[in-house]
């Protein structure tokens, strides 16, 4: 999901080369908005030879939680749907060196997992394959950006930092395998709460994946700005 978000605001850079882009000046937001939809599906790609990754399937190796009593672990996970995010807003705000990003994206995330303690109201305990459907993610970020002389001798661009806010706006089903080692009696109602109480549920193990999620994408971000200089950046 929220992978491809810092990628969009890379997407000046690129289109200096992607000729169905049209360029945009910063104050553009219009602009913006109308390339960066027509960017996406070609981010999501990757472009390897930059350091930039693909994004859709995006890979998750390890996926840890550790907090309210409730361990989570989510392993060798993919995540699916970020080549088909909408653009809700992108601002640049140069005096200040920020980058704001609304998407809204269906994402799916596979893989395994290792569940155990109280989740909400319920124990959960069990190990094995899962499955995360997520219907219309809000994802709101900002991005910290300072400047840096490249190796080409140029300025260049560099993320100092970022921070997001997320919200799920429309539902989010659950599927976990092999809870209570196969007891379905025991697994049925664990199931049968998450997805009622969805919302919930979310706000308690989604901000380790979004925030693994973001950090991969803000690591292909880096790699692009430091292979093209701020004159390119720029319309």
């Amino acid at each position: 999901m929220l992978g491809i978000i810092c990628l969009i605001f890379a997407l000046n850079a690129y289109t200096i080369s992607a000729s169905f882009i049209k360029p945009c000046k910063p104050e553009d937001s219009a602009c913006i908005i109308s390339s960066a939809s027509l960017a996406i599906p070609f981010f999501a790609k990757g472009e390897p030879q930059m350091g930039i990754q693909p994004m859709d399937p995006l890979k998750l190796e390890l996926i840890k939680s550790d907090q309210g009593g409730l361990k989570i672990i989510f392993k060798d996970s993919t995540l699916t749907g970020l080549k088909d995010c909408s653009v809700e807003n992108i601002k640049y705000d140069t005096s200040k060196m920020k980058q704001h990003v609304a998407l809204k994206c269906n994402l799916v995330l596979t893989g395994d997992y290792n569940i155990d303690g109280q989740l909400l109201i319920l124990t959960a305990q069990g190990n094995g394959k899962y499955k995360i459907n997520i219907q219309d993610m809000l994802i709101k970020a900002v991005i910290d950006i300072s400047t840096v002389n490249g190796k080409d001798g140029k300025p260049h661009w560099h993320i100092s930092k970022w921070s997001y806010t997320f919200e799920v706006l429309t539902g989010t089903t659950f599927n976990f395998e092999n809870l209570f080692n196969g007891n379905k009696a025991l697994a049925q109602p664990v199931l049968d709460f998450v997805n009622t109480s969805w919302k919930d549920v979310m706000q308690e193990i989604a901000p380790p994946i979004v925030d693994a999620i973001v950090a991969k994408v803000v690591h292909g971000v880096e790699s692009l700005y430091k292979s093209v200089p701020i004159d390119q950046l720029q319309a």
